[in-house]
């Protein structure tokens, strides 16, 4: 197998990758850039059709190419996946695609990273791969009897597969949400389980994104803010423990720096919630052949199964030293590696931050081809 040297090899097409790449042909540094899958960006041309970012669109570029004045403030799913693929062509980005790293390793000063075709020698690899790289699959007792259909969120594209069917959505994250909003707007009888409580903030007050408004909250001084963001929750979120969830009482900034979970954006899950149209379950114990049965004893007969149950980053699959890489949640905790893991980057893996991932992208890359270009001098 042939093994190419390169200064610079970033690994993944999506929008981690490409920022590092738009920034590397900035500043006219050398690299190669490798895609296990056949396109730029092959997840967002993949999500389900009614996705918007829940970013405004001015917090939400990658480096030096901002979006198009007609697009709107929160960007389609599509029309993302085609902005993904011009910044490509802005940059003459060209991945080599269809080549899955099996894996990385030290040796001397290189960095060694094998393919399922091909192999490469670099001084610098930065891992591009992201949080969302391997879905989350929990099993539950007697899942095997189950009859119905069980699927992850990953595979969920809109409502036409679902007609006249009782759905359950496992987990109300920003995706489960989100889902249990298109089913429900479509009258398809559909219910969440939600095993913790929540902490939910709408998109919107009066027309005006609560992420820029949290930006100048936070700024404000003695916590006021914060107090002012819970009143407003208060007000617009309301008590939903009838319903059969609780809200937080944990401040969603802290939440989000302490855990890198995002609290639930609302998009009009909660009216829906309010007008019955979605309903609110506790954790699953187990599966019957018609259905689950919840951790209170009652039984549910449900045809299917949505896991919105997350992902994995698991760059531990690839990368063979990953000793004092990680966080307590099993992600990359710097974007530039240290010791003997010089050389090493992370991209796209940072959700502590206020800002969303792609933010939080737009920034680490800078910090990242800064470090490279210093270590070339």
């Amino acid at each position: 197998m042939n093994t190419r040297e390169v200064k610079n090899l970033i690994v993944g097409a999506g929008p981690a990758g490409l920022a590092i790449a738009g920034r590397f042909r900035k500043q006219s540094i050398p690299f190669e850039i490798v895609e296990q899958t056949d396109k730029i960006a092959w997840s967002w041309h993949n999500h389900y059709d009614r996705l918007l970012l829940h970013t405004v669109k001015e917090l939400s570029h990658l480096p030096h190419l901002e979006f198009p004045e007609e697009f709107p403030r929160y960007v389609p799913k599509a029309k993302l996946a085609a902005y993904y693929e011009s910044y490509a062509k802005h940059f003459n980005i060209k991945p080599r695609f269809n080549l899955e790293v099996q894996s990385i390793k030290k040796e001397n000063d290189y960095w060694i990273v094998t393919t399922n075709k091909e192999n490469y020698k670099s001084y610098n690899v930065i891992v591009a791969t992201g949080v969302n790289r391997i879905p989350f699959l929990p099993v539950w007792k007697n899942q095997e009897n189950y009859k119905g259909e069980i699927i992850h969120s990953r595979h969920y594209k809109n409502v036409i597969p679902f007609k006249n069917k009782k759905v359950l959505i496992i987990g109300m994250g920003n995706t489960g949400a989100e889902l249990a909003l298109d089913l429900s707007e479509h009258d398809i009888d559909v219910t969440i389980s939600v095993r913790s409580s929540l902490l939910i903030v709408p998109r919107d007050i009066n027309g005006r994104p609560v992420q820029t408004t949290a930006k100048k909250l936070e700024k404000l001084p003695f916590g006021l803010g914060r107090w002012i963001g819970k009143q407003v929750r208060k007000i617009v979120i309301g008590d939903l423990s009838k319903y059969g969830v609780s809200i937080s009482k944990k401040d969603p900034i802290d939440h989000l720096k302490q855990t890198g979970k995002t609290p639930v954006i609302d998009l009009g899950t909660v009216k829906q919630i309010k007008s019955g149209k979605i309903k609110l379950v506790g954790d699953i114990e187990s599966f019957y052949e018609c259905g689950v049965q919840l951790k209170d004893g009652t039984q549910l007969e449900i045809d299917t199964v949505i896991l919105a149950t997350g992902y994995r980053a698991k760059v531990e699959q690839f990368i063979e030293n990953t000793e004092g890489l990680f966080d307590r949640y099993n992600v990359p905790k710097n974007a530039i590696g240290n010791g003997d893991h010089k050389g090493l980057f992370f991209v796209g893996f940072d959700n502590y931050k206020l800002g969303g991932i792609l933010g939080t992208i737009f920034n680490d890359s800078k910090t990242i081809v800064t470090k490279i270009l210093k270590s070339c001098k």
